[in-house]
């Protein structure tokens, strides 16, 4: 049990993967803020997802993920409750879509239902519209979760060629 308990409180990043991690929560925070007329608001395409698919490959870039959204957050005009409910909701379906696609072992399968897990998860940016705004959920979840499947859907493309080219599990 002592083993146990020291390698799960033993997680050492090399500056190496922290420097990876740094850059891919940066790229997330400048392209999102860069394209912050179509990243915020009722219809979003927030070309930045594309850096979820990065989880699948190195468990470390759910981190970096989750981290260069509560940052680029920062700029939505929703304010904190966009900080907090979008970077924690972006940790959990990172986490649920890590799990689940560990048990297949094609890419492009695992790149498929993280983008479906994420469009799905969008009833609460719908239910932060809905709350903010007064606006129709299930409206606001189709909108939302469309933009989210697209974003995702063009992303995964791009990243399962970069991925063919480079290993991005290192």
């Amino acid at each position: 049990m002592d083993n146990q308990m020291k390698k799960i409180r033993s997680v050492h990043w090399t500056t190496d993967e922290i420097a990876k991690m740094a850059m891919v929560a940066a790229l997330y925070v400048v392209v999102t803020v860069f394209l912050a007329p179509f990243s915020f608001g009722q219809v979003q395409l927030r070309v930045a997802e594309m850096f979820n698919f990065l989880a699948l490959y190195n468990k470390r870039y759910v981190w970096s993920v989750t981290i260069g959204c509560a940052i680029a957050n920062i700029a939505s005009p929703n304010g904190i409750i966009d900080v907090v409910v979008g970077s924690v909701c972006t940790f959990f379906v990172l986490l649920i879509c890590r799990k689940v696609s560990a048990f297949f072992t094609d890419m492009k399968v695992k790149i498929a239902i993280t983008t479906l897990l994420f469009a799905f998860s969008m009833f609460t940016v719908a239910g932060q519209l809905t709350f903010l705004y007064q606006m129709p959920f299930w409206l606001n979840w189709g909108y939302i979760a469309v933009g989210e499947f697209l974003s995702m859907a063009i992303g995964g493309i791009f990243l399962y060629q970069v991925g063919q080219k480079i290993d991005l599990t290192k």
